[in-house]
Order: C-alpha cells, then structure tokens, then sequence
C-alpha cells in the first residue's frame, strides 16, 4: 500500500523521524488491546504491550480508528507491537454515554465528517447542531447529507430550513438506493482524504458507503416500517480504502450524542451569535439576561431565530456544566493520590 493514499503527510513523516527502527501504520480496526493496521506491506495486526496500557490514563489516549501508529514488528513479520501513537491533526469526539465523565473519540485524522439524516426520519435540526459543534470542536470540515430524497415530497424546504437555521451548513440531498448525489460525494473523497459516516441507526450510512465504494461492502437491514427506526448494521468502526484512493470510516449508529467540552466549535456552529455578540455592552456577556446584551436584542428584533439562540444557551450551560464537572473530577483525582497511604505498625510490643 501507497502510505500517501492511507493520508501520509508531512507532519507524519516530520514526528516519525523521531523513531528509528521502527515501522509505521493506520488503525483500521480496533479490537479490545489489538487492533488490524494498514502498512506499506499490507493489513497487520498489532497489539499493544502493558507499559503502553499502564502510562496510558485515559481511554481516549489509546489508538483509535484513522490513527497513525509506531510499532516494531515481529520477527515473523506476521504481526507488531506498538510504541506509540503519532500526535493527531482532528478527532471526533463525544462524552461516553453514560454517567462516567470520559470522552469517546468516535474517529481520528478525518478531514470531511458527512452527517447523514434520512427523509423517512425526523430531520431534527437541534440534534444536527450539536453533531456540528463536535465537529467543528475537532478540526474537521462537516457536510450534512439527507439520504433517501426519493421518499420525500418537499425536500427543498427542509433543506431551506436547514440552511437558513444553520448558516454555512452545507447539505446534500442524496439517494443511496436510487445512486442520487452518489457523485457529489464522492468529490469530496480524493486520494489520501479520510471522511466519517456519523448519524443514528437507519438514516442509511452503510447504504451509502456502499454506493461510493461501488459494489455491497457494507451489510445493510432495511427500516422498520411501522416506526421508522433501524437496527445497528454496523457493530465497530473501520477505515475502508475506497477504489478511487479515498478512505471512509463507518460508525455505528448513535442513539445519543452527548457533548463533550467544546471552545472553537462552539463559534464555528453558531457564528452569526458570536458575530453580534461582539457588540455587547459586556465583553464576557452570556447572552441570556445582560442588559445590554446584544443578542437578545437581535433576537428581539428578529434578527436571530429565537429556537436558535435557546439551542446556543442550552448547548452553552451544558459545554460549561461539563467543564466543571471535569475540573471536579481531575481535581478529586489529584486530591486522592496525594493522600498518604495508611502504613499500620507493625513493631511488637
């Protein structure tokens, strides 16, 4: 394999001089501790030794899928241990779903993240905001593709919907099954390019891996009629090499995308806020209760949709409830370990 066609570049190959010795390739499926890799010689699988896992403090640190990883392989050349993990240039994240204060990196060193919504489901713009935000918060570009066109009478307002709620979404009304917008797709998938399939279950991404790829790669189940949702095809993540040089990671679908914490993204998801809000009387103004507040006064007027400041404000205290309660944590943390140990005496009386 053609390491440049895996999405090699500069940056890689600058941090990569640093290991001598050593062999380098992408994670394009993860086991639990072992994971296959594409390599110069082809597929590989590599495992991680203990002392990676024993300095390793969060899950997030380990190899993920469209990492680029050092390992040295076995004299068998039939498999490889890892030494590290090159420093990433994106990443796509959410909190674990559940009650655990832990990010979950859904894809690594991805350039174009496609969020696929499906016409037979409900187009949520909220729920499209915040897959955004993360998207935006990672480093990666985002296109919205609404798959199954050919089930929908009005396609051309909810896409206006979109577009005038979400400034600067770009949205793709697409057809897997009927090859619609197939094409304008697969522009956005050139060699050595990496993009995510992100969405929940039924809205179609394997179905639509597989009409880019060009033939059934991707095991599909069609869509419960009488509710509309479908079953999780896809059980794990992997990095597919498409015919044209292009790489594509499948997901999951997600029945929850719960945030993570989030600076940049949150400007790049709502800029037409951050764009007014410089206009506030006070310069670290919250944009729900100031006086003064620009903002609200813009929403007032008209000018800002009253739906899309309340989903700023929500999705705003829940990115700074989860700072805090991360500061919380890592501060309980430090706490714990500087806490001497209990020594009991052991001298006889």
């Amino acid at each position: 394999m053609d390491l440049n066609q895996l999405g090699w570049n500069e940056n890689f190959q600058k941090e990569f001089e640093k290991y001598k010795g050593f062999s380098v390739g992408r994670v394009a499926i993860e086991h639990k501790h072992a994971y296959t890799i594409y390599t110069e010689d082809g597929e590989l699988d590599v495992v991680l030794p203990g002392k990676f896992l024993h300095k390793t403090k969060k899950a997030s640190e380990l190899p993920k899928v469209g990492d680029w990883v050092v390992f040295k392989p076995l004299e068998n050349k039939e498999g490889g241990v890892i030494e590290t993990i090159l420093p990433r240039f994106s990443k796509i994240v959410r909190k674990v779903p559940d009650k655990e204060r832990k990010e979950q990196v859904l894809a690594a060193n991805v350039n174009i993240a496609f969020i696929v919504n499906s016409f037979d489901q409900d187009v949520n713009v909220r729920r499209l905001e915040r897959y955004l935000l993360m998207v935006y918060e990672g480093g990666v570009k985002s296109v919205v593709l609404l798959n199954k066109v050919d089930l929908s009478k009005n396609p051309e307002e909810i896409i206006h919907t979109i577009t005038q709620t979400i400034p600067r979404a770009e949205v793709l009304a697409v057809s897997a099954l009927k090859g619609i917008g197939i094409d304008e797709i697969k522009k956005f998938i050139t060699t050595g390019k990496t993009v995510v399939f992100l969405g929940a279950s039924g809205v179609g991404k394997s179905s639509l891996i597989n009409a880019v790829y060009g033939e059934e790669i991707q095991a599909t189940i069609d869509v419960r009629e009488s509710d509309g949702k479908g079953r999780h095809t896809t059980t794990w993540r992997e990095m597919i090499i498409l015919p044209n040089g292009g790489l594509v990671i499948d997901t999951p679908g997600m029945r929850e995308f719960r945030l993570w914490t989030a600076d940049d993204g949150l400007q790049e998801a709502f800029p037409e806020i951050f764009e007014v809000g410089k206009n506030c009387k006070f310069r670290d103004c919250s944009h729900t209760i100031e006086k003064g507040c620009a903002v609200l006064s813009a929403v007032e007027n008209g000018k800002i949709p009253m739906e899309r400041h309340q989903s700023y404000v929500k999705l705003y205290r829940e990115i700074q409830y989860m700072n805090e309660e991360i500061k919380r944590h890592t501060y309980l943390l430090k706490k714990q370990s500087r806490r001497p140990r209990f020594e009991p005496n052991t001298d006889e009386e």
